[in-house]
């Protein structure tokens, strides 16, 4: 273990490399055999596993029901909404043939070319088509509406250039598609669960996010307005962490979807999507671990506490078990989950390494010496802290550590975040200061082909018009033309 970590890039030397070795060395996920695709491995799948449950928990106490659709979607689908296809058409996979066969000349099996599909089908890239085609069949008055479906998938967008977890080829997600009877209903829910993603990224992750609406270059494909959470890394990046779409009544147009309102008239369906994914946990990793390998906040944290046992022979080890198994299962009740490492095929030292490397919050040590003693020694992840604690107690010590670290981690990254958050007025302050990294508020004169500039010369994007943004009128840095706010502008993952 002290190999593995040596080997490890420190973030300083290599961020990027310091990623993905952290993601690989921690047994997160690995490279799969199909090109842009991961595997996730089961620690990591279960930090997953812990998002999943609490936004699934989120979305059902606001009324939200999961439901599931196809993965393949027919291609005119993609078709009848324009600007949709557009956003999507280079990055989706075509299925164009139904079997295989076994090649005559010995070569393996081929595709059957008498099995050509009459209209080929797209791998999802996401949903909107096939579900607003199937709402068609849901929906005939007011009294079916609202629609408020959610359902946990896998998408496929073909990405050259991948990185575990931020962006591959195939990931998980969930996508709400809603249908409502008016534009205000729908705008209030795309609202709404952008603050249900913004308050799971800053209580359960201990991320702070700047929640704000995207540009019209910037928005999703087919959408009237994107909202968005951004949050900050500790390499000064942004990331898109969660966003919510209202997308009009442009998908219920393409898919003729009306209802029949009090009023006795037809009027299409208003809509909205919305969906977070397994870049949930690049950020995680990215806002708070460090170069000795990753900091789970106890929220999210598969194992919560860990505790390791030091002893010579059978007779201490029984000692120590009898006084850990109370301490478990008072834990346990507290609903904290906690590990017993007790195992005798791997040392102590190589046991801290390897829980610190994990990220668990919290490791409890305790040894002959300790339970004479009546102390035990405890550990925090985040600070890496050591001190010596009575046993008596210990139990609502850890419980409270626990919700201290997670406090902790939030305000060190609010923290990083203010301190490299700049306001600029000058185009050539804005290219000098966007190299050291961070957020930029500055003027910008709300033109496309101004964004399209600035992308271009510094690879920085809008990344949002912050909600709380500062509304005060001024020039663009750029063209001095007048402008409406200042703008928030990053480089991104």
């Amino acid at each position: 273990m002290a190999k593995e970590l040596k080997e490890m890039t420190k973030r300083a030397d290599n961020y990027s490399q310091w990623y993905n070795d952290l993601v690989v060395k921690a047994d997160l996920a690995e490279q799969s055999a199909v090109r842009g695709c991961m595997v996730i491995k089961p620690y990591g799948y279960a930090i997953w596993e812990k998002m999943q449950r609490i936004l699934d928990d989120k979305f059902k106490a606001t009324g939200h029901v999961n439901a599931y659709f196809p993965l393949l979607i027919p291609k005119s689908f993609l078709s009848r909404e324009a600007e949709h296809v557009e956003g999507f058409a280079k990055e989706c996979a075509v299925v164009t043939h139904y079997r295989l066969k076994n090649d005559p000349y010995g070569g393996g099996v081929v595709v059957d070319p008498a099995a050509k599909l009459e209209e080929e089908l797209i791998i999802r890239p996401t949903s909107e088509t096939i579900i607003w085609n199937t709402y068609k069949n849901w929906i005939q008055s007011y009294r079916d509406l609202p629609i408020l479906c959610n359902q946990w998938a896998n998408v496929f967008r073909w990405e050259m250039r991948t990185r575990l977890f931020l962006r591959t080829a195939e990931f998980l997600w969930q996508e709400g598609h809603t249908a409502h009877a008016t534009r205000e209903e729908a705008e209030a829910e795309a609202r709404h669960m952008l603050e249900v993603y913004a308050d799971f990224a800053q209580e359960y992750m201990a991320v702070p996010v700047i929640k704000g609406v995207k540009t019209e270059s910037e928005r999703f494909a087919g959408a009237i307005d994107t909202y968005t959470i951004e949050a900050m890394m500790q390499d000064g990046k942004a990331l898109q962490a969660g966003t919510s779409h209202f997308l009009g009544q442009n998908f219920a147009k393409a898919f003729d979807v009306q209802f029949l309102n009090k009023n006795n008239e037809l009027e299409y369906v208003w809509a909205t999507s919305w969906g977070v994914s397994t870049r949930l946990m690049g950020a995680l990793i990215m806002t708070h671990s460090d170069d000795n390998g990753l900091v789970l906040p106890p929220h999210l944290a598969p194992i919560q506490v860990v505790i390791i046992p030091i002893y010579k022979g059978t007779e201490q080890l029984a000692h120590i078990d009898a006084k850990v198994e109370s301490i478990v299962n008072r834990l346990r009740e507290m609903g904290i989950s906690v590990k017993y490492d007790n195992a005798d095929n791997r040392r102590p030292g190589f046991k801290f390494a390897d829980y610190e490397l994990k990220g668990v919050p919290v490791r409890l040590v305790l040894g002959a010496r300790d339970l004479e003693n009546g102390t035990i020694e405890v550990m925090r992840r985040d600070t890496l802290e050591k001190e010596t604690l009575p046993l008596e107690g210990i139990e609502e010590n850890v419980r409270k550590m626990l919700e201290d670290i997670q406090a902790n981690l939030y305000k060190k990254a609010l923290a990083n975040r203010t301190a490299r958050t700049i306001t600029v007025d000058t185009y050539d302050e804005f290219k000098e200061r966007i190299e050291e990294g961070g957020f930029i508020l500055a003027h910008w004169d709300g033109t496309p082909e101004t964004e399209a500039r600035i992308k271009e010369e510094t690879k920085a994007t809008i990344r949002c018009l912050p909600f709380d943004g500062d509304l005060t009128p001024g020039v663009c840095m750029v063209t001095g033309k007048p402008s409406a706010r200042r703008v928030l502008f990053a480089r991104s993952y």
